[in-house]
């Protein structure tokens, strides 16, 4: 117990200042107004203007582009981000043959037989003799007894077997000649993943396909989101969706030795904040994703506390996409406003296309900030009530 206090001390109970004189409602209400309106109110995003604030300035940093009928062409012909890094995807069609083509780094094995009584190649008794694994030049020739270096690249096998023949027949007497080919680097592709089956496969004529090669590498798993193709040809990469190509078998392009094929999922993906309905990262169920499916994508916008009237895309150009005459941004940093209260903003939202890494904004209804301190000024009026009820 307190110094200076026993059990029969009169305890005093002193109220706050404040508490002494009978305060009004209407004062309390007041100052607590006034401090909920100093304070930022509590809300899942900005409003339009927060964010758009400075544009028009010389310090914005970006520009903005409402998407609507009257651009919607111009801003069409924008370079796509999802393009930049590829380059498109080869011509189909047939490549011009139904057999194989040797060239450097094949392996030729020719069986040569004599009608001779004194032989030059063959043993004593025997007919015929094996040369094996004769490896293809870089000059694209072979080394061939009693001929010497016979030029066999550029031809088909039975081409390459009637040149060296012909050769043989200034050393031997009525020479026949069988060649076999095992191809090498120059003659076969690699299936890398994304399939049942990776790995080398030789190219069996000048018609061998990317659907081919999917074919014996045991097609694509049936799980993969929006499979992409990827063909590492020398220093280009291209790239085509599997969906596309099944449906457009015309694009299946013909395939080159040294060709690498990629099968990987989809990975583009954007981002959706704010007053969304899902506030994630998207992963793009399509080739193209417009920005109508986006919000489908996102479960729509937040009833009561969306702006359908402002919705962002917010999108990052390389500097390497800028340009001054309007065929591409001129600013790196770049704002798409969406207003999908009007039959133009639908329409023109259906058909703008969204670019991986973009970000969907969902804006705040300027109006749910009035709502929300007309709440917080509900709640505040039950506390005033209990102070006023203590305070007598």
């Amino acid at each position: 117990m307190p110094q200076g206090f026993s059990r029969a001390s009169p305890v005093f109970l002193v109220k706050p200042m404040f508490l002494r004189k009978p305060v009004s409602r209407a004062n309390l209400l007041c100052v607590i107004s006034l401090c909920l309106t100093g304070c930022g109110l509590p809300r899942g995003g900005p409003v339009q203007q927060e964010v758009l604030r400075s544009a028009g300035s010389e310090t914005a940093g970006f520009g903005v582009v409402a998407v609507q009928r009257s651009n919607l062409a111009k801003v069409a012909q924008w370079p796509h981000l999802s393009k930049l890094n590829t380059s498109g995807w080869p011509q189909g069609g047939k490549g011009g043959g139904t057999s194989e083509i040797i060239a450097a780094g094949d392996h030729i094995s020719m069986t040569v037989w004599e009608n001779d009584d004194s032989p030059l190649l063959t043993e004593v008794n025997k007919k015929s003799v094996t040369i094996p694994d004769m490896t293809v030049t870089p000059k694209g020739t072979i080394f061939v007894p009693y001929v010497g270096e016979v030029e066999v690249a550029g031809q088909s096998p039975d081409h390459a077997r009637a040149t060296v023949q012909e050769k043989l027949t200034a050393a031997l007497s009525s020479p026949q000649v069988q060649l076999g080919v095992t191809p090498g680097r120059q003659n076969t592709v690699d299936l890398v993943g994304g399939v049942n089956r990776a790995g080398s496969y030789p190219l069996p004529d000048r018609n061998f396909s990317v659907l081919s090669l999917l074919s014996q590498g045991g097609g694509v798993p049936p799980g993969l989101r929006n499979p992409q193709l990827r063909l590492l040809r020398g220093t280009n990469t291209y790239g085509i969706s599997v969906n596309k190509l099944l449906a457009e078998p015309q694009l299946d392009a013909v395939l080159r030795g040294g060709d690498k094929v990629i099968v990987e999922e989809d990975r583009r993906y954007f981002l959706s904040l704010g007053a969304a309905t899902l506030q994630n990262q998207i992963r793009f169920p399509q080739d193209d994703v417009s920005a109508l499916d986006a919000v489908a994508l996102i479960g729509g916008i937040a009833p009561v506390r969306a702006n359908p009237k402002a919705i962002l895309i917010m999108r990052d150009y390389p500097a390497s996409a800028l340009r001054s005459d309007g065929s591409g941004p001129d600013q790196e940093r770049m704002v798409f406003t969406l207003d999908l209260t009007s039959a133009d903003g639908l329409f023109s939202a259906r058909e703008f296309q969204i670019e991986p890494k973009d970000v969907v904004l969902v804006t705040e209804s300027p109006i749910n900030g009035l709502r929300t301190l007309i709440g917080l000024l509900g709640q505040s009026a039950v506390a005033v009530n209990q102070v006023q009820a203590t305070a007598y």
